[in-house]
C-alpha cells in the first residue's frame, strides 16, 4: 500500500490534483483554504478584500505578536462589510476549486482555518470527512482528529482542550493517528521562520505516549524545528507545508 499525505494546502488546487498520483489514497490533514498567504502578501481572501498594504500591516502586527493591535485593524477594515457573508463567499469559491482537485479516495480532517459546516455540501463521493472517527485503509487503522486549539490568532476552527481531548479519546487504540496541530512538544511547535510557537496538543502527546501508534502525521507548523521525532515507539512526522512545496509526504507498507 502507498498512501500520500498532505496539510496546509492553503489554496493550492494544482498541486492538489497531482497529490494522488502513484498512491492508492490521499490523507489530507486540513487547511485548504487561503485567507492570507505569510509569503506573498497578494494571495488570499483578506488582499483580495483590503488590498495588499492592509495584508503587509496586519502581517507585520500579527508577526510582533502585537494581537490587540492586529484585531483593531482588523475591526477597522471590516466596519460596514458583513464580515462572515463576504469571507463566506470567499471560502465557497476555493472549496468549489480544491475539492474537486481531491482524488478518490481521499481521507481529510479539518485545520484550524477551515469551516467544517461548509464541507458536506462539497465533498464528493470518495472523500471521506473525518474527525474523532477512524477508518481502515490496506489494513492499517487510521484515527483522525481536525481543528487547532484556542489561540491568540482566533481561527475559525479552534476547538478547547477538553473538547480536543474527547475527540482524542474517542479513537481509540490506531495504527496511524492523524491530526492537524502537533503534538506539544517545542521542536515540533516551534516556527523558524515566524519565530514563534505555535499551540499543540498536550492531549495528544499523552494518546501517542499511552496507545503507541506506529505513526503520527500531523501539519500547522509551516517551517518546524524539527520536521520528525520519535517519542516512544511512534514516529512523529511534520508531513510538509503543501502550500509551498506541493509535495505529499509518502506512507508505504
Amino acid at each position: 500500500m502507498r498512501v500520500h499525505v498532505v496539510s496546509d494546502v492553503h489554496g493550492n488546487a494544482e498541486g492538489l490534483a497531482r497529490a494522488g498520483d502513484g498512491a492508492d489514497a490521499l490523507v489530507c490533514l486540513g487547511d485548504l483554504v487561503l485567507f492570507l498567504d505569510y509569503a506573498d502578501h497578494s494571495r488570499g481572501i483578506f488582499p483580495e478584500l483590503f488590498g495588499v498594504e492592509a495584508a503587509d500591516r496586519i502581517v507585520e502586527l500579527r508577526t510582533a505578536r502585537r494581537f490587540d493591535e492586529a484585531r483593531a485593524l482588523s475591526r477597522a477594515l471590516w466596519d460596514g462589510i458583513d464580515r462572515k457573508a463576504a469571507v463566506e463567499a470567499a471560502v465557497r469559491k476555493q472549496y468549489a476549486e480544491l475539492f474537486a482537485a481531491f482524488p478518490t479516495p481521499t481521507y481529510a480532517t479539518f485545520g484550524n482555518v477551515d469551516i467544517p459546516t461548509l464541507w458536506p455540501e462539497y465533498a464528493r463521493p470518495g472523500t471521506t470527512v473525518l474527525d474523532g472517527e477512524r477508518v481502515e485503509i490496506g489494513g492499517l487503522v487510521f484515527g483522525f482528529v481536525g481543528g487547532g486549539l484556542r489561540s491568540p490568532m482566533r481561527t475559525p476552527y479552534e476547538v478547547d482542550d477538553e473538547t480536543y481531548a474527547a475527540k482524542l479519546a474517542a479513537l481509540g487504540e490506531v495504527d496511524v493517528l492523524c491530526s492537524h496541530i502537533p503534538p506539544d512538544v517545542p521542536e515540533l511547535c516551534y516556527d523558524t521562520v515566524a519565530r514563534r510557537f505555535e499551540r499543540g496538543s498536550s492531549a495528544l502527546l499523552e494518546t501517542i505516549r499511552a496507545t503507541r501508534p506506529k505513526y503520527a502525521l500531523f501539519g500547522h507548523v509551516h517551517q518546524p524545528l524539527a520536521r520528525r521525532m520519535r517519542i516512544g515507539a511512534t514516529e512523529c512526522v511534520n508531513v510538509g507545508h503543501f502550500a509551498s512545496n506541493g509535495t505529499p509526504w509518502v506512507l508505504e507498507w
